[in-house]
């Protein structure tokens, strides 16, 4: 059984278990937040968008 998570969903998940469990302050998160929309306009947004998509084939082609 195959499962798809998008990793906006994952990523949210992930900074919320670190603001309740890591201490990790809200306003940290904002800024991450915000480094995340303006790396997303950027020009280095495609190398990104790339290296996330080559890092998911590698992830998906794992045979346990």
């Amino acid at each position: 059984m195959a499962l798809s998570i998008s990793a906006v969903v994952l990523f949210a998940i992930i900074v919320f278990i670190l603001i309740r469990k890591s201490g990790l302050k809200a306003g940290h998160a904002i800024v991450c937040v915000l480094l995340g929309f303006y790396l997303a306009s950027s020009s280095i947004a495609p190398t990104i968008s790339e290296l996330t998509t080559n890092v998911a084939g590698v992830i998906g082609g794992i045979k346990f």
